[in-house]
């Protein structure tokens, strides 16, 4: 299960997804989100979707690293369906005991998942088409104005950036721990849901360990690079928007809009 969590992962490409500026793509899922927050009906979601796997066709991303993603999200997506399915008012279809299904819970407990599921590969095809450095970059344009504030807007993007790129390696130290416990014997697959909870719990102090471990050699190897922050700091590449991310902008305000007005006339 660990193994098919892929948040923070980075596939290179050439793609035109992936050559677009982290700004734009930063704006572009905000912008993703609120549309997706916004359609509250099949035709509004159905936009949201056509247009995400359109660009994962642009980004050349496989579906099957987007679907393995999910994965361990399954227990939230089947306990969303259900609060939904169960606790919607409406024409009641069928009940037994104290619960029932209504033709508005069907309704909603689909739209709630794939809410949820559109939302979580849309934010994953973020970090799939974009490098930890240009969301880090990114990231501290967007949050640029709030330096007259005097806030560390690059100590946050940096450390934004390298929590993200560090789960994946956490995850894999957590795997291989589970897999040097179970070579001792231990059990972590019967049991109670209280037992098993318990077993993990000797997997706690060797992955914080090793996680403040990498820690400090992370801040070890970059002040042996001299880094003191992003006072005069410069870039060998200078971020700049060309004409496709104007495009990109404009074409996710359009779909933005669209939800809106299928959502409001229920078209």
């Amino acid at each position: 299960m660990l193994k098919d969590i892929t948040l923070g992962q980075y596939f290179p490409g050439n793609t035109i997804v992936h050559r677009l500026d982290p700004r734009t793509k930063l704006i572009a899922v905000v912008l993703y989100i609120a549309a997706l927050f916004t359609a509250n009906n099949w035709s509004a979601t159905a936009l949201v979707l056509l247009t995400l796997v359109f660009c994962v066709a642009l980004s050349r991303i496989r579906p099957k690293a987007l679907f393995k993603g999910l994965k361990p999200l399954i227990v939230i997506v089947i306990l969303t369906a259900v609060l939904n399915l169960f606790y919607s008012d409406g024409n009641v279809i069928c009940s037994f005991w104290v619960l029932r299904i209504t033709d508005n819970g069907i309704r909603r407990a689909v739209l709630m998942v794939l809410r949820i599921i559109l939302l979580v590969c849309g934010t994953f095809l973020l970090t799939y088409t974009t490098s930890p450095l240009q969301l880090t970059d990114g990231l501290e344009q967007l949050l640029s104005p709030l330096k007259k504030l005097r806030f560390p807007v690059h100590e946050l993007s940096m450390m934004m950036s390298i929590a993200l790129r560090f789960i994946p390696t956490l995850i894999e130290e957590t795997d291989k721990i589970i897999s040097a416990q179970k070579a001792r014997g231990a059990d972590f697959e019967s049991g109670s849901l209280v037992r098993r909870a318990k077993a993990l719990l000797p997997i706690l102090v060797p992955l914080v360990v090793s996680a403040f471990r990498r820690a400090d050699e992370l801040a070890t190897a970059m002040e042996c690079r001299c880094y003191n922050g992003g006072e005069g700091r410069t870039r060998m590449k200078v971020l700049r928007m060309g004409r496709n991310d104007y495009l990109a902008l404009a074409f996710w305000a359009l779909i933005l809009a669209g939800s809106i007005i299928l959502t409001r006339y229920g078209i």
